[in-house]
């Protein structure tokens, strides 16, 4: 399953990325992956004070959606990074990592996440293509849109041909491991939320007992 939620960030933050975009030193993006073959992007130096600022901005618009918080059940993040796609590059077909290093103890990307901050009239292709069986999904969000989908898909960024793609990425590690799980009490919750006000107060607290239980049976908030 994937989620999209658009109007992720203002329209002054995606003015104050752009900002930082512009000012930002970029290095290849095989650095976080130098053995791939399929990696041709850039990535911001995160030795770089605006990556520290930008980080920022991307995280704060995550921490603050109900619908990011609804459907990731989020645990931990890694600190959002922006990249960049010129003319030429692209990131072929591949799954994101198990774990990541972050602090004492390694981060599990159960999730992945892609906020777009291009106009996609600015550039041709650089679409976030994700597998679903023998069909790819594509994704070109308008700016301070994203997308979050399991990290255990195989996906890919179409090669750019005109303009520049710039977007900010990041990984988040789940309070509930299994994804059939996860996305069965996205569902659940969502229903509740939806007809709230068609039920009974007698079946919305049996509900809300059933979703808390699958929560505390599920989740693993340590």
């Amino acid at each position: 399953m994937f989620h999209e939620i658009p109007d992720l960030l203002t329209g002054a933050e995606i003015e104050q990325l752009r900002e930082f975009a512009r000012a930002l030193n970029f290095v290849d993006g095989r650095v976080t992956n130098p053995n791939s073959q399929v990696k041709n992007n850039l990535h911001a130096d995160l030795q770089d004070p605006n990556h520290a600022k930008s980080s920022e901005i991307l995280g704060r618009g995550l921490g603050r959606s109900e619908g990011f918080a609804a459907y990731a059940f989020p645990k931990r993040m890694a600190p959002p990074v922006l990249t960049k796609y010129q003319p030429g590059m692209h990131y072929g077909a591949h799954a994101d990592n198990a774990f990541l290093p972050l602090g004492p103890r390694p981060l599990r990307a159960d999730l992945s996440c892609t906020i777009f901050l291009t106009d996609p009239a600015d550039y041709d292709g650089g679409e976030l293509s994700v597998s679903l069986g023998t069909r790819d999904v594509d994704f070109k969000l308008p700016p301070g849109g994203a997308v979050i989908y399991p990290s255990t898909t195989i996906h890919q960024v179409r090669p750019v041909t005109r303009g520049e793609r710039l977007c900010g990425i990041t990984f988040i590690e789940s309070e509930i491991v299994d994804r059939a799980g996860r996305e069965l009490l996205f569902e659940l919750n969502e229903v509740v939320a939806q007809e709230r006000e068609n039920l009974s107060w007698e079946s919305r607290t049996r509900l809300n007992h059933i979703s808390a239980s699958l929560h505390r049976q599920w989740g693993d908030a340590g």
